[in-house]
């Protein structure tokens, strides 16, 4: 017997409920064919297609397939047309043996649905086989005294062939003295028995040679040929005689050789030499005996080894003769017990090497399981491990059914080893193994996942453009086109933002490209979100938000607010010559559009009219005086200045400042005829002209009214002073300063000088700079300037 493993080519998946329902239905019926042995190779035996019911070409679609139970393939199938051919020449002598019937089972499996059908062919036997004898010549040795009558057991003849082919019939040649008698043992086989018809004369004829011929019931009939040697003895009165007539005896298959089956006796009444016996052996039953028999002690012991699955019973003849030509005749049944020599042969009828994740329950493989031995050790168990998702459901004798519990986990574990174990009832239990790997296929069943859930990229401005910024990413566990994913942009929500005109993406790897250059004063950060996509169908996709942050970069030099450096005429500072050291002479006010350290501004005293004079504060700009100035001082000084911010490299811009020294802020310290007409404002509209001739008599109306208020003030305290008088300044009091005494609410004295602007800050009054409290008394004789961009101011004290 041998076991074949059959692959179906294709997947299939069958659901459990299915199956069910078609094994109910299944043919519960055998289906029997017959024909005769030695059919040569081709012959049909069948339409199956019509025996089963079935349409022409169903069979090819239902995948229609024969398991030969592991006998030897003999039959082919037509799944197209449904025929059912014999693949090879058959002997039922060769496949049966002594079997009688010989039935070959096989069974028809159509996969898809799954449906079993139990088929039976017999092979009737023909008579292609003549009998004979196990010896070329036999030797009997026969009494003169034997009376007619008597009879002497010859050996039959073997003819492999069954029924009425097998022999049926012994004759002997013409003679004087015996003829042939035909006996049917139990089984039904024939053996021969010669009969003496007149007595013999040892004399007379001491030997006689006879031709036994054994013939079957074939059409036409068979027939062998032995020669029988009769040898005439002197008288001899009493046969030998067993003890037993029939001796049974059982015997383990797997016994030793040489083990001893069973000792038979014979006993001869007679004494002497006739009283000896030797025991022979005859053929029984067609079958070469393992046998073989000690003629002096009877012991019968094995000398081949038995097989119960080839034959399970032996049936012998044994004769007992002594010297004087008499014999004895017994029959020993042999009883071959079955042990346990045999493992489950497993026979895999339909395999799936896939099954998809999300079956509910699949068919794995359908198999068979076979022990030829008998009782408990023909008896199995058929098991899988217990952690694995599957189960084994038996569907018809002995066939099973691997199938899933449920749906399964590709991303969990996609590939099991899974071993089915029979095992026998045996003692001791044998068992056989087989290992079945089942891939488990892919479906779309996750989407992909980002590594983030938002990630956060920075990028430096002014960047160039198609510049990679970042690498975003996404997993899919599953496999194949399923795990294969696409990035995209997704589209924004502020319909500010053209996000298709700042980012690109590679769809294939996630990486992030700027599309041109970025500027951190516009556009300091901006989000945006991004899909992933894979190729499964129906497609799974997710999605995450990148921030871009526009990192700032030193671009931007510094701006001076304060002093403007583009007005048509230079503001000039005036400081007072009685200045203490430290006083602020203005503050430079500058900004940078850059951001952090880039911001960061400090100033610097580049040159200086008078070096020493003024210095300037690093972190605020306010620009003061080192020391008390003297009469050698230049009255006019010239400062330029370094703003600088802390960028890397830093950037810089230089305001240029005019001070002017004046003695007093009460005479005229800038002659008008300096002020230098910018022909740009000459063009200014008459609004703007109107605002200011108005505000010029309001500003002249005001500053007679506080004229008058402080003459009278100093008229009555010079009155009360010592001095005995107030004398009012020889020459032309500048009306812009007005000198207040420190009676008002503030608890010291300042000054501020206000300035109205003649150029772009037309009708706008500035208040640029707090002076010292007590102003020195102008000398007389000198002039104070005009500035250009003061012409009306006031001082507070």
């Amino acid at each position: 017997m041998e076991t074949t493993l059959a692959k179906t080519p294709e997947k299939r998946q069958v659901v459990f409920l299915t199956i069910l329902l078609l094994l109910w239905k299944s043919n519960a019926e055998t289906i029997r064919y017959s024909m005769p042995e030695e059919t040569e190779s081709g012959y049909l035996v069948a339409n199956l297609a019509k025996d089963l019911g079935l349409r022409v070409g169903e069979l090819a679609i239902r995948g229609a397939r024969i398991h030969h139970n592991g006998n030897k393939e003999l039959l082919q199938l037509d799944s197209e047309t449904g025929n059912l051919f014999l693949k090879e020449k058959t002997d039922r002598e060769v496949l049966c043996r002594v079997i009688e019937p010989c039935v070959l089972h096989f069974q028809i499996i159509l996969e898809n649905p799954v449906q079993f059908f139990q088929t039976e062919l017999q092979l009737t036997d023909i008579n292609d086989h003549s009998p004979e004898f196990p010896d070329e010549k036999m030797l009997l040795k026969i009494p003169e005294s034997a009376q007619p009558g008597a009879m002497f057991p010859l050996k039959a003849a073997q003819d492999p062939d069954t029924g009425s082919n097998a022999v049926q019939n012994y004759t002997v040649s013409p003679n004087l003295h015996f003829h042939v008698v035909t006996h049917s043992r139990s089984d039904g086989r024939k053996y021969p028995e010669l009969v003496l018809d007149r007595a013999l004369d040892r004399e007379e004829q001491p030997e006689l040679t006879l031709i036994l011929t054994a013939l079957d019931g074939g059409a036409p009939p068979r027939s062998g040929t032995t020669t029988v040697h009769i040898e005439v003895v002197d008288i001899n009165d009493n046969a030998p005689q067993f003890l037993q007539s029939l001796y049974e005896v059982k015997i383990l298959e797997n016994s030793p050789l040489d083990a001893l089956v069973v000792t038979v006796s014979a006993r001869d009444l007679d004494a002497g030499i006739h009283g000896n016996v030797a025991y022979s052996l005859f053929q029984g039953d067609g079958v070469s005996q393992p046998f073989v028999i000690d003629e002096v002690t009877g012991e019968i012991r094995l000398k081949v080894a038995l097989d119960f699955e080839t034959t399970p019973y032996y049936n012998m003849e044994i004769v007992a003769t002594d010297p004087g030509g008499f014999s004895g005749k017994c029959t020993v049944a042999v009883q071959v017990l079955d042990v346990n020599d045999n493992a489950p042969k497993l026979t895999i009828s339909s395999l799936t090497s896939s099954i998809p994740e999300n079956a509910p329950e699949a068919v794995v493989a359908v198999f068979s399981v076979s022990d030829p031995d008998s009782g408990d050790n023909g008896r199995m168990v058929c098991s899988i491990q217990n952690e694995l998702p599957f189960l084994l459901k038996t569907t018809f004798k002995n066939y099973y059914t691997l199938m899933t519990e449920g749906p399964l986990d590709r991303e969990s574990r996609g590939e099991y080893n899974i071993t089915i174990t029979v095992s026998d009832m045996g003692t001791p239990r044998l068992t056989t193994q087989h290992t079945i790997t089942v891939q488990v296929s892919d479906i779309n069943d996750n989407a992909p996942a980002f590594t983030q859930t938002s990630y956060t990229l920075f990028v430096h401005e002014n960047n160039s453009p198609a510049l990679h910024i970042g690498t975003i990413s996404a997993t899919d566990s599953d496999s194949g086109s399923n795990a294969h994913i696409t990035y995209s942009l997704l589209p924004s929500h502020d319909p500010q933002l053209d996000l298709t005109s700042l980012v690109s993406i590679n769809e294939d790897n996630g990486q992030l490209f700027t599309l041109r250059a970025l500027d951190y004063e516009s556009l300091q950060a901006f989000e945006f979100h991004v899909g992933a996509t894979d190729r499964g169908s129906p497609a799974l996709s997710s999605q995450a938000l990148v921030r871009v942050v526009v990192l700032d970069d030193n671009d931007n030099a510094p701006f001076v607010l304060y002093p403007m450096q583009n007005a048509s005429a230079p503001c000039k500072e005036l400081v007072p010559r009685a200045a203490e050291p430290g006083y602020l002479v203005t503050k430079v006010v500058a900004v940078d559009r850059d951001s952090g350290q880039n911001a960061w501004l400090s100033f610097q005293l580049l040159k200086a009219t008078e070096p020493g004079l003024f210095s300037v504060w690093a972190h605020n700009g306010e620009v003061r005086t080192t020391r008390l100035l003297s009469e050698r001082d230049v009255p006019k000084h010239r400062l330029v200045l370094l703003v600088k911010d802390n960028g890397d490299p830093p950037r810089s811009a230089s305001v240029t400042l005019h001070v002017l020294v004046v003695d007093g802020f009460s005479q005229p310290y800038l002659p008008l005829s300096e002020v230098v007409q910018d022909p740009a404002h000459e063009g200014d509209d008459a609004l703007t002209l109107y605002l200011v001739i108005a505000l010029a008599s309001v500003s002249s109306l005001f500053l007679l009214s506080v004229l008058l208020f402080v003459g009278v003030r100093l008229c009555r305290r010079a009155r009360a002073s010592s001095l005995g008088g107030c004398s009012v300044p020889a020459g032309h009091f500048p009306g812009h300063l007005v000198d207040v005494s420190g009676t008002g609410t503030l608890s010291q004295s300042y000054q501020y000088e206000v300035c109205l602007t003649g150029d772009n800050c037309t009708g706008e009054f500035k208040f640029l700079k707090p002076m010292i409290s007590n102003l020195m008394v102008q000398a007389p004789g000198r002039e104070m300037k005009e500035s250009p961009h003061c012409r009306d101011s006031f001082v507070f004290t």
